[in-house]
């Protein structure tokens, strides 16, 4: 089953970024916002439970949904853009097994335990 995730959310990061080079927005923003959504990781530094729930904000495919609605509604492309790019990273993310994050640490996800050997 987690394998199927992974696989899962790498065929979400191609499509994502399939979608991204459609749209013709700049590689110059794709390159400087790529990486944002791990910010979230600060709120480690108020222990496990405050980190997992800032980095489960930021890594949540809700807020890419939310945030492409809002772009539907109002005809702003520079937010397709944006969540595009934070689908990207949120599905490069899973692929590599760094799912949502649980209570007890940054090591325990969804996708199970990182640095441990996908097998099922």
């Amino acid at each position: 089953m987690r394998l199927f995730l992974r696989l899962e959310n790498a065929t979400v990061a191609l499509v994502a970024l399939g979608a991204y080079w459609h749209l013709g927005a700049g590689w110059w923003l794709f390159l400087m916002l790529i990486l944002v959504p791990d910010v979230a990781m600060a709120g480690y530094l108020w222990g496990p439970r405050i980190g997992a729930i800032c980095y489960n904000a930021l890594h949540s495919y809700i807020g890419v949904g939310l945030l492409l609605i809002l772009a539907y509604l109002t005809a702003w492309d520079l937010a397709v853009a944006i969540a595009l790019i934070w689908a990207v990273h949120i599905g490069l993310d899973r692929a590599l097994g760094y799912g949502l994050k649980h209570m007890s640490g940054f090591h325990d996800t969804h996708l199970g335990r990182i640095g441990q050997p996908v097998t099922k």
